[in-house]
């Protein structure tokens, strides 16, 4: 059986193409919600408001191409901001990849849908509120962006608990 591994198990996030680095990205929008770094621990939590560009119910930006100049301070990932970045989501395929270790099953790029993302709990949708409607990001600091949700996570094996 002579089988073709993926691009994202053979391939480094620096010597991918723009096509494969972009579809790494899942829809989940976790990395466009406001989060707050503590000046004294430089601990980060995250908030639930999201960026003013995200569509939370689908996860992506409303205008991804030209992003930066509506938000200045948007972060474009990069191989070397992806090492840097202490703030990505555990279920962020580029830190998985990163990390050397593999999607999870509703990652599009292996279930073949970009609707299991939100089907897992992974996603923004319905969790994450307009900076409009926030007011103080401090009054929605939440924990869930930080964590995989347990639907989310891979079917134990036979004999170990979850």
């Amino acid at each position: 059986m002579n089988s073709i591994l993926p691009f994202w198990k053979t391939k480094p996030l620096q010597a991918m193409s723009r096509a494969e680095w972009e579809s790494l990205c899942d829809g989940c929008g976790r990395c466009c919600l406001h989060k707050l770094r503590d000046e004294d621990t430089e601990e980060v939590v995250f908030t639930e408001v999201a960026c003013r560009l995200l569509d939370t119910g689908s996860g992506r930006c409303r205008d991804y191409a030209k992003r930066r100049q509506h938000v200045p301070d948007c972060v474009k990932l990069t191989p070397a901001r992806v090492a840097a970045i202490d703030w990505l989501p555990p279920s962020c395929a580029y830190r998985l990849v990163a990390e050397g270790r593999d999607l999870f099953w509703w990652h599009p790029l292996i279930s073949g849908s970009p609707e299991t993302v939100h089907e897992a709990g992974v996603s923004v949708r319905g969790r994450a509120v307009t900076e409009r409607e926030a007011g103080a990001l401090e009054d929605h600091v939440v924990e869930w962006p930080g964590q995989l949700p347990r639907k989310a996570r891979p079917p134990a094996k036979r004999g170990e608990s979850s």
